[in-house]
């Protein structure tokens, strides 16, 4: 995680690396468990990860009046990059997603500068919602309705 998280490759599209230091210190000696978060392995070694977190009301972008949509995100090392990992990890997410809550939507941000992650987001079934200015860039905002029949 702390490789994931201070690599500058993966902090290109998301406000940079995080300082070593400050994760090492940060990350607790045990990791507990949480729904909606997945590492994902590959022989037996992390390379990345996928989560559903509720998106905050005060970020722009939503599909809901009241917000609080199950947002998708996911991260991976750079030596899995262009795999098929990250389109293959975040179908199988939102299957269990599907399953624990049918019928809800789920949305995606990402900056329109990382094609590939627009790609995946393509692939998942996500169309665009709207763009945006946060943090700096311009961002893609979608949507996966729940009756979206792609899931390769």
């Amino acid at each position: 995680m702390i490789d994931l998280f201070s690599s500058p490759e993966v902090g290109t599209y998301i406000g940079g690396a995080q300082p070593r230091e400050q994760l090492d210190r940060a990350m607790p000696s045990t990791p507990g468990q949480r729904e909606g978060f997945f590492v994902v392995e590959l022989g037996g070694a992390m390379i990345g990860m996928v989560t559903f977190d509720r998106r905050d009301a005060q970020h722009p972008g939503h599909v809901r009046p009241d917000a609080d949509e199950a947002q998708l995100g996911y991260m991976f090392l750079p030596h899995a990059w262009g795999c098929g990992y990250a389109t293959e990890a975040c179908a199988a997410a939102m299957r269990w997603f599907a399953s624990v809550l049918p019928g809800e939507p789920v949305v995606l941000c990402a900056q329109t500068a990382n094609d590939p992650s627009l790609r995946v987001a393509a692939k998942l079934g996500f169309t665009e919602v709207e763009r945006f200015e946060e943090y700096g860039a311009e961002q893609w905002f979608g949507v996966r309705s729940p009756t979206t029949p792609r899931t390769t």
